[in-house]
């Protein structure tokens, strides 16, 4: 299956992801644990594990190829791909392994690794290096091969993360929690008996043949039961997370939906709070609520192209205190700079009960000031020539035009941005307007029309 000839299909802008046995099995993912000794070097690395059907394997693997090139490894497991960001931080390990393809369909896998610090291992940083020595002859095996620990650091996990808030001023509230049969059950299981909130558990059990389906809650398909829970029990508060949950969805006390966008605003602002002119790095989708609210708080907006390892290298450079997308990814200095779907929404509970106000009080005037579209996909034969399309008819009468990821074009009243997936064939857009939700509908159609004309 390897192309020994050049970078394997499956090594993306900043992850390792593809089909299972097609583009990654179990020899090509011990090949990526023995080229990442070598591009990275040896030393202490932890590997965790989704609960896909193919991850045990797959994780088994690259330990396998860790070992051979000298690395002692810590696997931990089954667990969230956060449980590795926080075991190579708060363990001072060389390196780490999450096997997992997030969101994607039942036939792909995936690897996301970082390096000391948690720091990620990207196409500029690493990845590419690997790539090339995975595909290259495979090497001998070191002498002295590394050993393999197995350790559950779950306790330890959950104990960082309640030194993360103020849990004696959290308020009492009802908290439904999806976790969609992905990894996110178990954490939620275990911060939910040290925390004052009744809590509704819902597919918490982790099942890799997802009976419900692949956990995504972007996908406005996925959110019904979640939604519909939270207005059977009279919830305060609605989550729910992504396979390995490094993203969590908010749902406020009427079952709604509330935009990863209005989170980012929310958690900048908590976090300038604390904080006061620190920079706050977002990504170029929706932008126009995020850097008024920065700015209103003191702080200082960064704008950065999407994807985790872009944002936490620019977040380190910048040493911002939060870093938000709108597809819910939260990034956080006091966790080593990595994205998280644990503590945002505990950010946002304290948020909460600091106020006195609800989830959908605290971002309702962001949501009438600057209405939004949400993340529409379209996959097309040519994504290239829908975007030059779009600029075609739109670039001339713009105020500003924007590269940064994809195309942003900014007019007085509205601005949109397109760009195309770095882990899917889709061509993603998102509008929004000034306080005009009208014209921000027109718009979305208007672009919808001209992508599928």
């Amino acid at each position: 299956m390897t192309d020994l000839g050049s970078k394997p299909a499956c090594f993306k802008a900043y992850d390792v992801r593809g089909r299972v046995p097609d583009e990654l099995d179990e020899d090509l993912a011990a090949r990526i644990g023995m080229a990442a000794t070598r591009a990275i070097g040896a030393g202490r690395w932890a590997v965790g594990r989704d609960c896909r059907l193919t991850s045990p394997a797959l994780a088994a693997a690259v330990t396998e190829g860790l070992r051979a090139g000298g690395a002692d490894v810590l696997d931990i497991g089954l667990c969230g791909t956060e449980q590795v960001y926080h075991a190579v931080a708060a363990r001072g390990l060389d390196g780490g392994v999450m096997v997992t393809a997030s969101h994607n369909p039942m036939d792909y896998n995936g690897m996301k690794l970082v390096r000391q610090e948690a720091r990620p291992v990207s196409g500029d940083s690493g990845l590419e290096e690997i790539g090339r020595l995975a595909a290259g002859p495979r090497p001998a095996t070191v002498a002295s091969p590394g050993r393999v620990e197995r350790t559950d650091t779950l306790p330890e996990f959950v104990e960082f993360l309640l030194g993360r808030v103020d849990v004696a001023r959290l308020r009492r509230l009802k908290i439904v929690a999806d976790g969609g049969n992905g990894c996110a059950g178990p954490v939620a299981r275990a911060l939910a008996g040290r925390l004052p909130a009744e809590f509704v558990f819902l597919r918490e059990e982790p099942d890799g043949a997802f009976p419900h389906g692949i956990p995504n809650p972007l996908l406005p398909e996925n959110r019904a039961l979640t939604a519909e829970a939270v207005r059977a029990h009279g919830a305060d508060l609605g989550l729910a997370w992504d396979g390995d949950f490094d993203r969590c969805f908010f749902f406020d006390e009427q079952g709604r939906f509330v935009e990863g966008y209005y989170l980012v605003g929310l958690l900048a602002r908590a976090a300038l709070r604390a904080a006061p002119g620190a920079k706050i790095v977002h990504d170029p989708r929706l932008t126009w609520n995020t850097l008024e609210v920065a700015r209103a708080a003191g702080g200082v907006p960064v704008m950065n192209k999407t994807g985790h390892a872009f944002m936490k290298e620019r977040m380190r450079r910048e040493d911002a205190v939060y870093g938000g997308e709108m597809s819910a990814h939260h990034y956080f200095r006091d966790f080593a700079y990595c994205d998280s779907g644990m503590l945002p929404w505990l950010r946002v509970w304290q948020e909460m009960s600091a106020t006195g106000l609800s989830l959908s009080e605290l971002v309702a005037p962001m949501q009438r000031a600057f209405p939004a579209s949400g993340e529409l996909n379209r996959r097309l034969a040519d994504p290239g020539a829908a975007l030059a399309r779009v600029e075609a008819v739109y670039g001339g009468q713009a105020l500003a035009i924007d590269r940064t990821d994809g195309l942003s074009l900014e007019f007085a009243k509205w601005r949109f941005n397109l760009r195309s997936s770095n882990t899917e064939p889709l061509l993603r857009l998102n509008v929004e307007s000034r306080g005009d939700e009208a014209l921000m509908r027109a718009k979305t159609a208007e672009l919808l029309a001209l992508l599928d004309g």
